[in-house]
């Protein structure tokens, strides 16, 4: 697994110059397939004024999410004064084709301003600090997000939680303090833990389950678990056996940033195993009633995040570089009507 750290440099920085390209016409959308799930894609808002890609988001996808727009150092870079202009192109454009919007994210360890990170503050200072943020962006798009990852990548790879500066600053408290004020900000939207690394047996997961069950434990107002499922080709581990023991728990969970990395170079058989790894992906999610949505990590292969974070591999997505689906696709597709 990537480090978080990599990550989201790769995310912030992926994506090049608009161009305008040519999608076709007749691929077939993957949303309303499965009436019991959503299907979305995480969007570049810059990305939206080429008009191939934008008519794909449009024309293909239930649901859209953010990919860098509504995190911390994009809607408060300086205290107490927000931008959402990025991320309102974005729910605007959602809105005006039908589609619903996955809120990512209020409160993670990467991808913050300046003024938090090498800020001074006191616990009561940097409560304050979250508490206000959550409520200003969550109150600017109510009625119009419904479901928000609220918590991000709290639990490093050994299980335990993970050193952030919340951590440090607040305690293990700011994380279900994070969702009260969440729920408090917008009682009807749907508040989300999400984090990586999950979907496999081991550590990581077991502290996540351990970390679910503690918020349930004291009451705090969870809603589901985002898994998101950065993989690669190889076989894989049980996926629906993983989501099962966690929708036990009562909550809802989606795949919420599907991505299937070969290696640079490989051929027409990596893509036949892609096809089928999101194929098994899809699958899992459809055998478990509250699994609820599958997104993807990105459009297509030009503007994925996937070369800047895992050197020597690529062409994760479901379309080319030039908007051609690929075989992943039609994979995913045949998956969702339960082929």
């Amino acid at each position: 697994m990537v480090a978080p750290a990599l990550a989201a440099a790769a995310m912030a920085g992926c994506g090049g110059g608009v161009g305008d390209r040519d999608a076709p016409r007749d691929v077939a959308p993957l949303k309303g397939l499965d009436p019991q799930r959503f299907v979305g894609v995480a969007v570049q808002g810059g990305l939206l004024a080429d008009h191939g890609y934008a008519q794909l988001v449009g024309s293909v996808f239930d649901a859209v999410t953010p990919e860098n727009e509504l995190k911390w150092d994009v809607t408060e870079p300086e205290r107490g004064k927000f931008e959402f202009a990025k991320a309102d192109g974005i729910v605007d454009f959602a809105r005006e084709h039908g589609m619903r919007v996955r809120g990512h994210t209020l409160v993670w360890h990467n991808q913050n301003p300046q003024w938090l990170t090498h800020g001074s503050f006191s616990r009561t200072q940097l409560i304050a600090i979250m508490r206000d943020h959550i409520r200003a962006v969550m109150a600017h798009y109510k009625g119009r997000i419904g479901e928000w990852d609220v918590v991000n990548e709290a639990v490093d790879d050994t299980g335990k939680l993970r050193d952030t500066p919340w951590l440090r600053g607040i305690g293990p408290e700011y994380i279900p303090m994070a969702f009260r004020f969440a729920h408090e900000a917008d009682p009807s939207a749907k508040l989300f833990y999400n984090d990586y690394g999950t979907e496999r047996t081991g550590p990581k997961a077991d502290g996540v389950y351990g970390l679910v069950q503690s918020l349930l434990a004291a009451k705090a107002p969870l809603d589901g678990v985002g898994f998101q499922t950065h993989v690669d080709a190889k076989p894989p581990p049980d996926y629906e056996a993983t989501l099962r023991k966690f929708a036990a728990l009562g909550v809802d969970v989606e795949l919420t940033e599907v991505d299937v990395r070969v290696p640079d170079g490989s051929g027409a058989a990596a893509l036949r195993a892609q096809a089928e790894q999101y194929a098994r992906l899809v699958a899992g999610c459809r055998a478990v009633a509250r699994c609820r949505g599958i997104v993807v990590w990105g459009l297509d292969d030009k503007d994925s995040w996937v070369p800047a974070a895992y050197r020597g591999f690529g062409d994760a997505t479901l379309f080319d570089a030039d908007l051609k689906p690929k075989p992943a696709y039609d994979a995913v597709r045949k998956a969702l009507m339960g082929g």
